[in-house]
């Protein structure tokens, strides 16, 4: 497979966040964080700011016209601004008491976030998903900056990607009334860039 993974830039985020929101449509974290009520815009806005956020204090990364789409934070990225909470919160709705309520494993000091990783149902199967999510690891890694790279994720199949990735599940939560969150974690293994 031979697809052209880059650094994404303002302009790609409509595009990727649709691509997010369509890869998201059955996720079981989506599906119980997001009231059912015009769920498909509730996601792909949610995406997009989280997106915006991402892209401004971290990595994020597309492939194939950003039918692939790949976020990275820092451990030490600031929360978002109080107008984007607010605005969160809005788009949680109902569902915001029970997502604040929830409490998972803390990540490692220091770790990076895998904060999201999706990728257009026309594209999946052909290691789309792998490649950019790879490729953003590298890049991350050859910083010399993180202590590794930690995620959550509510599918069961994801665990066996981001396992061939170097991932390691840490921990299983079980969110009472939702779904079950496999913590997982990479430990930094430092690299270069080729140049």
């Amino acid at each position: 497979m031979t697809s052209q993974i880059r650094r994404a830039t303002a302009p790609d985020l409509p595009r990727a966040a649709r691509t997010l929101a369509v890869a998201f449509h059955d996720y079981p974290w989506t599906r119980w964080s997001i009231p059912a009520d015009d769920y498909p815009r509730r996601l792909e806005e949610l995406q997009a700011l989280y997106l915006g956020h991402a892209l401004a204090h971290g990595l994020v990364l597309v492939a194939d016209d950003a039918r692939a789409v790949a976020a990275f934070l820092p451990g030490d990225a600031p929360a978002p601004g109080e107008d984007l909470q607010a605005r969160i919160a809005e788009l949680h709705g109902d569902r915001l008491a029970a997502l604040m309520a929830v409490e998972l494993p803390a990540r490692p000091p220091g770790a990076w976030e895998l904060a999201t990783l999706g990728v257009h149902p026309d594209r999946r199967g052909v290691g789309l998903g792998s490649a950019v999510t790879a490729a953003g690891v590298t890049l991350v890694e050859a910083s010399g900056d993180p202590d590794g790279i930690a995620l959550e994720t509510s599918d069961e199949r994801n665990v066996r990607l981001y396992e061939r990735l170097g991932f390691t599940v840490t921990a299983r939560t079980t969110i009472e009334g939702g779904p079950l969150v496999c913590s997982m974690y990479r430990p930094a293994r430092r690299t270069s860039v080729p140049g």
